[in-house]
């Protein structure tokens, strides 16, 4: 009989730990009762709920509209960033700069809250902007710790190219504009794709942050859910969440079935 590893139990150990209360979420998804821990039998009543409910739909897309608009904007910032902390030459300043870009990594996102709203409070008395807070506050804050993700991953990407297939352009006589939108966007593609689905992630699931900038009319979906498990676990809940693993879960399974078709095309080439 073949002996069982450590490794191998500790991994089985490990799944079972993050995906058994994920799927006994799902099985209580289908509950007809309204008492999350009590089976009452089997239904869908609570999906049919949850898209009557048009707070939570409200929230959804609001969280959806932030994290794209985030996500975009950390890329271009977090892109930008990455550029001076790999390509300009080493000085007081580049360390002051990269210490500061990568600072929102390791800072409570209490005290990254708790700064943005004093800042946004103090823009507002000496400035006017913005009069009060909402979609723009969530989006700047999102913005600026998402970019800090993005400038590791691409500058991690910028490290690694080649940069005499840059300079061969550039002897060739290609501007440095058309050198970086021709040669080195495309190098860095699967950095930056890769930054702004994590800033999509982090965005969609900011609660903390968005607790200290956002207003009345910028409620997002975590606010929702937090808000409404402190009074109480609702199945419609359940049913979001189930949602959410079920998209997440085809997004995954397309990736992992078009990284495969291209390696077999890879192959065959």
């Amino acid at each position: 009989m073949k002996k069982l590893k450590f490794s191998s139990v500790m991994l089985w150990v490990g799944l079972a730990f993050l995906y058994i209360p994920m799927a006994i979420l799902v099985f209580y998804s289908f509950n007809a009762s309204k008492l999350v821990t009590v089976w009452g039998g089997f239904s869908a009543k609570w999906y049919g709920e949850l898209f009557k409910d048009q707070q939570i739909l409200d929230a959804v897309g609001t969280s959806l509209t932030l994290a794209f608009f985030s996500a975009t904007t950390a890329v271009v910032l977090g892109a930008m960033a990455a550029f001076v902390m790999t390509r300009f030459r080493h000085s007081f300043a580049k360390l002051t700069l990269s210490n500061m870009i990568t600072a929102p990594l390791v800072m409570p996102e209490v005290i990254t809250g708790l700064s943005l709203m004093l800042l946004f409070v103090a823009m507002s008395d000496l400035l006017g902007w913005p009069k009060e807070r909402g979609m723009v506050t969530v989006w700047i804050a999102h913005s600026t710790f998402c970019a800090a993700y993005v400038a590791v991953v691409v500058s991690a990407r910028l490290r690694e190219l080649d940069r005499s297939i840059e300079e061969a352009a550039l002897d060739l006589g290609a501007k440095p504009l058309k050198t970086f939108m021709l040669i080195t966007v495309p190098m860095i593609s699967p950095s930056l794709i890769a930054g702004w689905f994590l800033s999509f992630s982090l965005s969609l699931d900011d609660l903390v942050i968005a607790s200290f900038v956002s207003g009345p009319g910028a409620t997002t979906l975590p606010m929702v859910v937090f808000s409404s498990v402190r009074l109480g676990v609702s199945p419609k809940i359940n049913a979001l969440a189930t949602i959410i693993i079920l998209a997440v879960s085809l997004i995954a399974l397309l990736s992992w079935y078009l990284t495969r078709r291209k390696e077999k095309r890879a192959k065959m080439i």
